[in-house]
């Protein structure tokens, strides 16, 4: 009984296991194998084992500016996804009494996904232009008397097109959090002399924890591992980590690009232990 019983368990994780072996397991091994390979100019990759390239990227000036670029947008956009998202979330559940339109209000925060990055991305340059919505609003308006230089192709718009594009991945594990919330519980605060915003502080925020540590993992993972985004919004003028690795890749520096992955994926995961260390959430989704 007992052996049919490890049968099925391994049965049932077997299918997992094979897949994050093949697609997560080997290339991340590769990564970190190509990243300790020497690199030769005209040759490439000379597979002989040398720490230059973790050396050359720790004593690079450079890295640590494209690094404390990369922290500070992620810092900047998780700050104002969590404003968003957190309210959001709070109105659609706690405000929108009719559950099909609750329902129906989240599905219009996911519009704006029926189409690519690219073109939500791009579609911020006409709004935020020289001769753009805002500027020529404002200039018809007599409130300015040139066109805002920084709006577009600066850190501004960098922030915007993030706000834009990560938003949705705050709300929902925000509002799943919220949704689980027994709404006696804000009855009860309230009739013991809570006031609204003590209701908020002392009931909703804590109980919504899980979901605002999912949310801060998600934004700072896609904020640290896009480069795109600041490519194209800061019209080259700001830069991030993986940006200096995408420069490596096209020299077809593979060994550099690939220390450089390995580093900013330590980053990325010494960034999710501190969020799991606040927040247990394997024991927040049990219960």
């Amino acid at each position: 009984m007992a052996q049919n019983k490890n049968l099925t368990t391994f049965l049932q994780v077997a299918p997992l296991s094979v897949v994050l072996f093949f697609f997560f397991v080997v290339p991340v091994a590769l990564v970190v194998l190509v990243s300790f390979f020497r690199y030769q100019m005209l040759v490439g990759i000379v597979p002989q084992f040398t720490l230059k390239n973790y050396v050359d990227l720790i004593n690079n000036p450079t890295t640590w500016t494209l690094y404390l670029s990369t922290i500070k947008f992620a810092l900047i956009v998780l700050a104002i996804t969590f404003v968003l998202g957190f309210w959001i979330s709070y109105f659609l559940v706690f405000h929108v009494r009719n559950l099909i339109v609750a329902i129906g209000l989240f599905l219009v925060c996911t519009v704006p996904f029926w189409t690519s990055n690219i073109i939500r991305m791009i579609s911020w340059r006409p709004v935020l232009g020289k001769e753009g919505l805002i500027n020529s609003g404002l200039l018809k308006a007599g409130i300015i008397d040139q066109p805002y230089q920084w709006l577009l192709y600066s850190d501004f718009s960098v922030v915007v097109a993030y706000v834009h594009l990560f938003t949705l991945f705050m709300i929902v594990p925000i509002f799943n959090s919220m949704a689980r919330i027994d709404k006696s519980l804000l009855e009860a605060a309230i009739d013991a002399g809570a006031t609204r915003w003590g209701v908020i502080w002392n009931v909703v925020l804590p109980l919504s924890k899980t979901g605002i540590a999912l949310g801060a993992l998600f934004v700072v993972t896609l904020v640290m591992g896009d480069f795109f985004v600041v490519t194209v919004m800061s019209g080259g003028l700001s830069g991030s980590a993986t940006s200096g690795m995408f420069n490596d890749l096209q020299f077809m520096n593979y060994p550099r690009a690939a220390a450089s992955a390995v580093v900013l994926l330590i980053v990325v995961l010494l960034i999710a232990t501190a969020i799991f260390r606040l927040v247990d959430v394997r024991k927040e989704l049990v219960r």
